[in-house]
Protein backbone atom coordinates (compact mmCIF):
# COMPACT_ATOMS: atom_id res chain seq x y z
CA UNK A 1 0.00 0.00 0.00
CA UNK A 2 0.96 2.92 -0.98
CA UNK A 3 1.94 5.67 2.04
CA UNK A 4 -0.35 8.56 2.19
CA UNK A 5 1.61 10.15 4.67
CA UNK A 6 5.42 8.67 5.16
CA UNK A 7 7.43 9.66 8.27
CA UNK A 8 10.65 8.51 7.67
CA UNK A 9 13.69 8.76 11.14
CA UNK A 10 12.53 12.06 12.37
CA UNK A 11 13.40 13.67 15.12
CA UNK A 12 12.47 17.29 17.17
CA UNK A 13 14.53 19.03 19.59
CA UNK A 14 13.73 21.79 21.35
CA UNK A 15 16.70 23.26 22.85
CA UNK A 16 18.49 20.53 24.61
CA UNK A 17 14.79 18.63 24.93
CA UNK A 18 14.60 15.45 22.44
CA UNK A 19 11.16 15.27 22.03
CA UNK A 20 10.89 12.87 19.01
CA UNK A 21 13.82 10.43 19.01
CA UNK A 22 14.09 9.00 15.25
CA UNK A 23 10.25 8.35 14.35
CA UNK A 24 9.05 6.29 10.95
CA UNK A 25 5.87 5.43 10.07
CA UNK A 26 3.80 5.40 6.84
CA UNK A 27 -0.29 5.65 6.37
CA UNK A 28 -2.29 4.61 3.77
CA UNK A 29 -5.56 5.22 1.89
CA UNK A 30 -8.14 3.26 4.05
CA UNK A 31 -6.47 3.22 7.02
CA UNK A 32 -7.36 4.74 10.61
CA UNK A 33 -4.21 4.97 12.86
CA UNK A 34 -4.38 5.24 16.29
CA UNK A 35 -1.71 7.53 17.47
CA UNK A 36 -0.78 6.96 21.50
CA UNK A 37 1.23 7.47 24.02
CA UNK A 38 1.39 9.07 27.56
CA UNK A 39 1.24 12.64 28.37
CA UNK A 40 4.49 14.29 27.30
CA UNK A 41 5.48 10.89 24.64
CA UNK A 42 5.76 13.47 21.63
CA UNK A 43 2.56 12.81 20.00
CA UNK A 44 0.88 16.50 19.55
CA UNK A 45 4.49 17.61 18.53
CA UNK A 46 4.62 14.46 15.23
CA UNK A 47 1.55 15.44 14.44
CA UNK A 48 2.23 19.26 14.40
CA UNK A 49 5.47 17.79 11.95
CA UNK A 50 2.99 16.23 9.55
CA UNK A 51 0.65 18.92 9.43
CA UNK A 52 3.56 22.00 9.21
CA UNK A 53 3.07 23.68 12.31
CA UNK A 54 6.62 22.31 13.34
CA UNK A 55 9.63 21.66 11.48
CA UNK A 56 11.78 18.62 11.96
CA UNK A 57 15.11 19.15 13.23
CA UNK A 58 16.39 16.41 11.01
CA UNK A 59 14.41 13.14 9.17
CA UNK A 60 11.90 13.59 6.27
CA UNK A 61 7.75 14.00 6.43
CA UNK A 62 6.00 13.37 3.16
CA UNK A 63 2.42 14.14 2.71
CA UNK A 64 0.52 13.45 -0.33
CA UNK A 65 3.41 12.92 -2.28
CA UNK A 66 4.56 16.42 -1.09
CA UNK A 67 8.04 16.84 1.47
CA UNK A 68 6.48 19.31 4.56
CA UNK A 69 9.57 21.25 3.81
CA UNK A 70 10.58 21.68 0.43
CA UNK A 71 6.44 21.87 -0.62
CA UNK A 72 4.71 23.26 2.46
CA UNK A 73 1.61 24.66 0.75
CA UNK A 74 0.95 22.02 -1.48
CA UNK A 75 1.81 19.66 1.72
CA UNK A 76 -1.15 21.13 3.74
CA UNK A 77 -3.59 21.35 0.94
CA UNK A 78 -3.81 17.89 1.15
CA UNK A 79 -4.28 17.63 5.08
CA UNK A 80 -7.37 18.60 7.74
CA UNK A 81 -6.63 19.23 10.99
CA UNK A 82 -8.25 19.13 13.67
CA UNK A 83 -5.62 20.42 16.51
CA UNK A 84 -5.72 19.83 20.14
CA UNK A 85 -8.43 22.68 21.91
CA UNK A 86 -10.01 23.41 18.15
CA UNK A 87 -8.92 26.51 18.62
CA UNK A 88 -11.36 29.28 16.67
CA UNK A 89 -12.08 32.58 15.97
CA UNK A 90 -14.13 33.50 19.50
CA UNK A 91 -16.30 36.21 18.45
CA UNK A 92 -17.09 34.79 14.71
CA UNK A 93 -20.44 33.11 14.68
CA UNK A 94 -19.81 29.01 13.75
CA UNK A 95 -21.55 30.38 10.25
CA UNK A 96 -18.52 33.34 9.93
CA UNK A 97 -16.15 30.79 10.73
CA UNK A 98 -16.80 28.07 8.06
CA UNK A 99 -17.25 30.83 5.17
CA UNK A 100 -13.84 31.96 6.55
CA UNK A 101 -12.09 28.66 6.09
CA UNK A 102 -14.11 28.44 2.98
CA UNK A 103 -12.37 31.54 1.51
CA UNK A 104 -8.90 30.35 2.92
CA UNK A 105 -9.17 26.90 0.83
CA UNK A 106 -10.32 28.84 -2.33
CA UNK A 107 -13.74 26.88 -2.62
CA UNK A 108 -16.43 29.23 -4.31
CA UNK A 109 -19.77 28.47 -6.60
CA UNK A 110 -21.84 25.15 -6.66
CA UNK A 111 -18.55 23.36 -4.43
CA UNK A 112 -18.64 25.82 -1.78
CA UNK A 113 -22.16 25.25 -0.99
CA UNK A 114 -22.06 21.81 -1.45
CA UNK A 115 -19.45 21.42 1.01
CA UNK A 116 -21.00 24.15 3.80
CA UNK A 117 -24.07 22.08 3.71
CA UNK A 118 -22.64 18.76 3.75
CA UNK A 119 -20.26 19.29 6.59
CA UNK A 120 -23.24 21.24 9.20
CA UNK A 121 -24.91 17.85 8.16
CA UNK A 122 -22.28 15.36 9.04
CA UNK A 123 -21.38 17.19 11.94
CA UNK A 124 -24.66 18.71 13.29
CA UNK A 125 -24.14 21.87 14.33
CA UNK A 126 -27.07 23.18 12.12
CA UNK A 127 -28.58 24.48 15.51
CA UNK A 128 -25.45 26.49 16.60
CA UNK A 129 -24.65 28.27 13.09
CA UNK A 130 -25.52 31.96 14.14
CA UNK A 131 -24.19 31.47 17.66
CA UNK A 132 -20.86 33.43 18.69
CA UNK A 133 -18.09 30.35 19.18
CA UNK A 134 -17.18 31.47 22.04
CA UNK A 135 -20.51 30.79 23.85
CA UNK A 136 -20.65 27.30 22.16
CA UNK A 137 -20.49 24.29 24.84
CA UNK A 138 -16.57 22.20 24.55
CA UNK A 139 -18.51 19.68 22.58
CA UNK A 140 -20.09 21.79 19.82
CA UNK A 141 -16.49 23.45 19.59
CA UNK A 142 -15.29 20.11 18.58
CA UNK A 143 -17.55 19.59 16.34
CA UNK A 144 -17.30 22.76 14.64
CA UNK A 145 -13.36 22.14 14.66
CA UNK A 146 -13.87 18.96 13.01
CA UNK A 147 -16.38 20.76 10.61
CA UNK A 148 -13.56 23.21 9.32
CA UNK A 149 -10.92 20.04 8.96
CA UNK A 150 -12.88 18.25 6.67
CA UNK A 151 -14.59 20.97 5.02
CA UNK A 152 -12.12 21.08 1.84
CA UNK A 153 -12.46 17.07 1.94
CA UNK A 154 -8.54 16.44 2.08
CA UNK A 155 -7.35 13.14 1.52
CA UNK A 156 -5.85 13.07 5.45
CA UNK A 157 -6.94 13.72 7.99
CA UNK A 158 -4.85 14.69 10.98
CA UNK A 159 -7.50 14.86 14.06
CA UNK A 160 -6.10 15.34 18.04
CA UNK A 161 -8.25 14.18 20.36
CA UNK A 162 -11.21 14.48 18.13
CA UNK A 163 -14.06 13.43 20.80
CA UNK A 164 -12.72 15.33 23.55
CA UNK A 165 -15.54 17.46 25.51
CA UNK A 166 -18.59 15.10 23.37
CA UNK A 167 -20.96 13.18 25.54
CA UNK A 168 -21.66 9.45 24.89
CA UNK A 169 -24.07 9.90 22.45
CA UNK A 170 -21.73 12.46 20.43
CA UNK A 171 -18.90 10.16 20.62
CA UNK A 172 -20.58 7.25 19.00
CA UNK A 173 -21.41 9.64 16.21
CA UNK A 174 -18.01 11.39 16.05
CA UNK A 175 -16.89 7.34 15.36
CA UNK A 176 -19.48 7.11 12.92
CA UNK A 177 -18.50 9.77 10.84
CA UNK A 178 -14.87 9.38 11.08
CA UNK A 179 -15.52 5.48 10.09
CA UNK A 180 -17.47 6.90 7.01
CA UNK A 181 -14.74 8.50 6.01
CA UNK A 182 -12.26 5.92 6.27
CA UNK A 183 -12.16 4.01 3.29
CA UNK A 184 -11.20 7.28 1.07
CA UNK A 185 -8.76 9.09 3.40
CA UNK A 186 -5.65 8.23 5.36
CA UNK A 187 -6.56 9.43 9.02
CA UNK A 188 -4.21 9.50 12.14
CA UNK A 189 -5.97 9.74 15.28
CA UNK A 190 -4.46 11.00 18.36
CA UNK A 191 -6.15 9.71 21.97
CA UNK A 192 -6.19 8.51 25.14
CA UNK A 193 -9.79 6.76 25.14
CA UNK A 194 -8.81 3.09 23.83
CA UNK A 195 -11.94 1.98 23.44
CA UNK A 196 -11.96 4.45 20.66
CA UNK A 197 -9.12 2.80 19.09
CA UNK A 198 -10.72 -0.76 19.73
CA UNK A 199 -13.74 0.78 17.97
CA UNK A 200 -12.47 2.50 14.71
CA UNK A 201 -8.61 1.97 14.17
CA UNK A 202 -7.03 -0.23 11.51
CA UNK A 203 -3.77 -0.01 13.14
CA UNK A 204 -1.76 1.45 16.33
CA UNK A 205 0.88 3.29 17.05
CA UNK A 206 2.19 3.99 20.31
CA UNK A 207 5.38 6.15 21.55
CA UNK A 208 7.04 6.73 24.43
CA UNK A 209 9.50 9.61 25.55
CA UNK A 210 9.51 10.36 21.73
CA UNK A 211 10.43 6.88 20.26
CA UNK A 212 8.08 4.72 18.77
CA UNK A 213 8.04 1.42 21.30
CA UNK A 214 4.97 -0.25 19.80
CA UNK A 215 2.87 -1.15 16.77
CA UNK A 216 -0.41 -3.08 16.20
CA UNK A 217 -3.26 -4.35 14.29
CA UNK A 218 -6.79 -5.81 15.37
CA UNK A 219 -7.07 -9.76 15.08
CA UNK A 220 -9.82 -12.18 15.02
CA UNK A 221 -9.65 -12.12 18.89
CA UNK A 222 -8.43 -8.88 20.05
CA UNK A 223 -5.17 -7.12 18.96
CA UNK A 224 -1.96 -7.87 18.28
CA UNK A 225 0.35 -5.31 20.14
CA UNK A 226 4.46 -5.73 19.70
CA UNK A 227 4.73 -9.47 20.92
CA UNK A 228 1.35 -8.91 22.93
CA UNK A 229 -1.70 -10.15 22.24
CA UNK A 230 -4.23 -8.62 23.61
CA UNK A 231 -7.83 -9.55 24.26
CA UNK A 232 -11.08 -7.44 23.80
CA UNK A 233 -11.60 -4.56 26.19
CA UNK A 234 -7.74 -4.59 27.60
CA UNK A 235 -5.79 -2.58 25.63
CA UNK A 236 -5.92 -0.04 28.60
CA UNK A 237 -3.55 -2.77 30.49
CA UNK A 238 -1.58 -3.54 27.20
CA UNK A 239 -0.44 0.34 26.69
CA UNK A 240 0.50 0.49 30.57
CA UNK A 241 2.40 -2.61 30.00
CA UNK A 242 3.72 -0.87 27.24
CA UNK A 243 4.64 2.33 28.23
CA UNK A 244 5.65 1.51 31.38
CA UNK A 245 8.40 -0.52 30.52
CA UNK A 246 9.76 1.70 27.86
CA UNK A 247 9.66 4.54 30.77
Amino acid sequence: MEAMVDVRNVVRRFGSFLAVDDVSFGVGRGEVIGFLGPNGAGKSTTMKMITGFLLPSAGAINVGGYDVVADPIEAKRNIGYLPEGAPAYPDMTSRQFLNFIADIRHLDGPVRRRRLDLVIEQTHIGDVLDQPIDTLSKGYKRRVGLAQAILHDPPILVLDEPTDGLDPNQKHEMRGLIGSMAAEKAIIISTHILEEVEAICTRAIIISHGRLVAEGWPEAEGWRLGDLQVEPGRLDAAFRQITGAAA
